[in-house]
């Protein structure tokens, strides 16, 4: 959907060469600078795991976004503004537990229902976090709605996105927190058009992280105190991290309030980033750069410090098209991936594996392929992995294995 950007041959060629080592090596570090935590697991490395999935649900229209909720159900949006859900002792309940599609704009292959997650409360308030694309004009919206009452919505942050409709974003989730935090694409076409990536006075291409158990003046909801950007002359006080194209898949690992980020590329370079609390404020680069390759010089200031990727992948002349962001696993049916992040590309399917290493830095691996379109991946109540299938509409549980390593 966005034009591919040419490179000189020879920094293609010195790119391509670094993927399949990549792919060669796949315990090697990646891509990766940030300064890599503790590991508190005894994980086995990511070249003695695979994944395996199961299809346990069909019959659904493009779904988009996947929640777990305390009783053990699984919420799955569907991008026309539709939300089921699915229970591993019942399977997919036939009637929507939530209708939104009177609201939602679905003119663009990416606008529509985009982002769903329950609040922390949600076992005695039944309340519901989305994000979507609103009618009449595609403005990507965040708010809040009782699950089972369509007409109680209240919206509580909007952004406008009418020229384009591509790089909506569109992913929620709490964090460790409370506080809830929401991705916004850059504002569609290709080469950043409105120069949003890199300004602090839109939130076209940021992360924002705001408090919704409150309100603020005219607000419904407050800005954190320690959000970087509060004292900022002329910034939106909302952002948390910047410098982002379209990051629809971000979450949350709730063992240490990081984020990790699926950054779709443009059409050399898909990335993950890893953002801990005290790395509030970072600039990931877009669009000075592309991952880690600059894209726009013209958008590099002299002085800023970007903060890498952990790891990225090549997307010009490959089977990948977009990075769809996973999850840390936190379950317990496989102790040995405790604390491994789960990642996949819409085209490619490829299982990406990346984990923080002791000493530092880090360390992936391609484990296997997760099933056809995959467009997210989230835990149940325990922390089991499920993905969804777009086009194909189901969904499957994922599990890892045990296997032996190749020799290389």
């Amino acid at each position: 959907m966005s034009r591919r950007r040419y490179r000189p041959a020879s920094m293609l060629a010195g790119l391509l060469v670094l993927a399949l080592s990549a792919l060669l090596l796949p315990t090697a570090s990646v891509a990766g600078t940030a300064t890599a935590g503790t590991s508190r697991t005894s994980a086995v490395p990511l070249a003695e795991l695979t994944v395996v999935s199961e299809q346990v649900a069909f019959g659904l229209r493009r779904p988009i976004a996947l929640t777990g909720l305390p009783d053990g159900r699984m919420l799955i949006a569907e991008k026309d503004g539709t939300v089921r859900a699915y229970h591993p002792d019942t399977g997919l309940a036939a009637d929507p537990v939530l209708d939104l599609s009177a609201r939602i704009d679905t003119s663009d292959n990416e606008r529509g229902l985009l982002g769903i997650t329950p609040a922390p409360n949600f076992a005695r308030t039944g309340i519901l976090y989305v994000a979507y694309t609103s009618l009449p004009a595609g403005a990507l919206t965040l708010a809040r709605v009782p699950i089972g009452a369509p007409d109680r919505v209240q919206v509580l942050l909007t952004q406008e996105h009418a020229e384009y409709g591509n790089h909506n974003g569109g992913q929620v989730a709490f964090g460790r927190d409370g506080y809830l935090y929401w991705s916004l694409g850059d504002g569609g076409h290709a080469n950043d058009p409105f120069k949003a990536g890199q300004n602090l006075g839109t939130l076209l291409g940021k992360i924002v992280r705001i408090d919704v158990n409150r309100t603020c003046g005219a607000r419904p909801y407050c800005v954190p105190s320690d959000n970087p950007f509060v004292r900022t002359r002329g910034a939106r006080p909302e952002i948390w991290v910047y410098g982002l194209r379209n990051p629809w898949r971000f979450s949350v690992d709730k063992v240490d309030n990081s984020l990790w980020i699926g950054d779709v590329g443009q059409g050399l370079i898909e990335e993950i980033n890893h953002i801990r609390p005290w790395q509030r404020g970072a600039n990931l680069g877009w669009s000075c750069r592309e991952g880690t390759p600059v894209f726009d010089q013209t958008q590099c200031r002299p002085g800023v410090r970007y903060t890498d990727p952990v790891f990225e992948y090549e997307h010009f002349m490959t089977e990948s098209c977009s990075v769809t962001g996973g999850v840390v696993y936190r379950g317990s049916a496989t102790p040995e991936a405790q604390g491994t992040y789960i990642a996949s590309d819409y085209c490619s399917t490829l299982a990406f594996a990346v984990r923080p290493k002791p000493t530092g830095g880090y360390e992936s691996a391609i484990i296997g392929n997760l099933p056809t379109q995959p467009t997210a991946i989230d835990a149940d109540v325990n922390g089991e992995l499920y993905v969804l299938s777009d086009l194909p509409g189901f969904m499957s549980r994922i599990r890892f294995e045990r296997v032996q390593p190749q020799n290389t």
